[in-house]
């Protein structure tokens, strides 16, 4: 991502070398448990128990498959997917995925900035509206930051991710959920009722921004270019992602869990986060994990803000090479998902912001196919990877993960296109829909089956003399001028 590319030198000697590997894959995992993975989580346990417990499962391992796949891309590639998209795909294909991925980036900003004002209004009684500006400060948290470099951002949000781990851990304690139930829970099960929420679950789960966030920041280590120095980085980062994503796992299971324990035993219908933090005190005897579920939500939303920020930044600078200052892209974003937030805020009071979360990650999980697949055919191609191509059975994992994430989405689509769909009385706006989904259906085939261009990716002259300023192994990052934080 710009100054802070090899920023940590990883030539230093010593037993404890492999821990200044860690990082990346928790500055990503934040992403697996934001206020979206709340909403899903929440809803799911309160309305179907246990029953989806398998969905996390899935979705985490199918997070961990393509983790791994854009830190393999970055790591030998030396390229983020956003700029691996646009140096091998035709221009107009490439801008079509940058419009999609700022879409979801938009939808996953959305349910960071209700989550984290829910969670103020909760703690500090602020009201809503007043809550969402205020979680815009964290981008002056990012520019403070900057200053001293990447491993200061990955230990802060390290942090926040323990303070969310402890709170759930905590929740677990005082709600005694039922073992036998939760192991019945992977047992897969799947039908029409629960289909939205199971996509949602997994949208909030695989985030497509963390694909192209991941590429990026492992190239924050600075290696040698030999088979033997990349094969020690992979290795390192295969543990470091597995680790940081099992945690996130138990984190989205506890939230299931405890919707589970809580409200569907006792037959309390959820519809919004507040009405589940009020529920909480009386159900579970304490007032204690009402603070608990406040804490951690807050955290959540602020940890995902910041990584947020930083993808967007990659998003950006890979596919069209804009720079962008953290501010202005933080508030761009903000404005863009205030309007919805605000909207059903007005029309359907809080009792809409639950079902706007999850709306929120069915979007994410739509514009996963159009991350998943360019990235397997980029780890698949030998003039990218060299010898570190992806071999058959990970190709055919991979593919087998894109295919289902694929069929669910299909599923949904054509249930709210039929005659008892969402969509059903719609009118014109139907066969806006259709042909939306027929525009996506030929872009996905595009960008399974068309040859890719293989070039290289265009360096600016900044990037080429990288390696000179950062020669020292400094880790700390000089600001621009503009405030702009130079990831790649």
């Amino acid at each position: 991502m710009t100054n802070l590319e090899q920023s940590v030198d990883m030539r230093v000697p010593g037993r404890w070398r492999v821990l200044r590997f860690c990082g990346p894959a928790a500055m990503v995992s934040v992403g697996y448990m934001d206020p979206g993975n709340w909403a899903t989580g929440l809803e799911g346990g309160a309305r179907f128990g246990y029953q989806l417990m398998w969905v996390l499962l899935a979705s985490s391992l199918i997070a961990m498959l393509l983790q791994t796949l854009a830190a393999r891309l970055g790591i030998v590639g030396r390229m983020d997917l956003a700029q691996a998209c646009r140096a091998h795909y035709h221009r107009p294909v490439a801008l079509a995925l940058w419009i999609l991925c700022e879409i979801a980036i938009i939808a996953c900003d959305l349910a960071e900035l209700l989550g984290s004002a829910i969670a103020l209004n909760l703690l500090f009684g602020i009201p809503l509206a007043w809550g969402a500006l205020i979680t815009g400060v964290d981008v002056m948290l990012i520019i403070a930051l900057q200053h001293y470099g990447v491993r200061k951002l990955e230990a802060l949000v390290a942090a926040l991710v323990v303070t969310i781990g402890a709170c759930m851990a905590t929740e677990m304690i005082l709600a005694r959920p039922l073992w036998g139930a939760v192991a019945a829970g992977f047992v897969p099960r799947l039908d029409a009722a629960s289909l939205l929420v199971a996509i949602g679950i997994l949208g909030a789960t695989v985030m497509p921004h963390n694909l192209y966030l991941h590429s990026s920041l492992v190239q924050t280590r600075r290696i040698e270019r030999h088979a033997v120095a990349q094969r020690e980085a992979l290795r390192y980062n295969l543990a470091d992602t597995m680790l940081a994503l099992t945690i996130a796992f138990f984190i989205n299971a506890s939230i299931l869990a405890l919707s589970a324990s809580t409200f569907f035993e006792r037959g309390i219908v959820v519809t919004e986060l507040r009405q589940a933090h009020e529920l909480l005190t009386p159900a579970l005897g304490t007032t204690l994990a009402s603070t608990l579920f406040a804490v951690a939500l807050l955290a959540s939303g602020q940890s995902s803000a910041i990584t947020g920020t930083l993808a967007g930044q990659v998003v950006m600078e890979g596919f069209i090479r804009l720079r962008m200052s953290p501010i202005k892209r933080r508030l761009l974003t903000r404005a863009l998902a205030i309007v919805p937030a605000v909207a059903v805020l007005v029309h359907a009071g809080e009792d809409g912001v639950l079902q706007l979360l999850v709306l929120s990650q069915v979007v994410l999980s739509m514009q996963l196919p159009f991350a998943i697949l360019p990235l397997i055919r980029f780890t698949n191609t030998t003039s990218i990877m060299g010898s570190f191509t992806s071999p058959k059975w990970l190709r055919g994992v991979a593919y087998g993960a894109a295919l289902l994430i694929i069929s669910l989405n299909a599923w949904l689509v054509l249930r709210a296109l039929g005659p008892e769909g969402a969509l059903a009385s719609a009118g014109a706006m139907r066969w806006v829909f259709a042909l939306l989904g027929l525009f996506c259906g030929a872009l996905l085939v595009w960008i399974t089956f068309s040859p890719l261009r293989l070039t290289q990716p265009h360096k600016t002259p900044s990037q080429k003399t990288e390696n000179v300023l950062h020669s020292g192994g400094d880790d700390r990052m000089p600001a621009a001028a503009d405030g702009t934080l130079h990831l790649r």
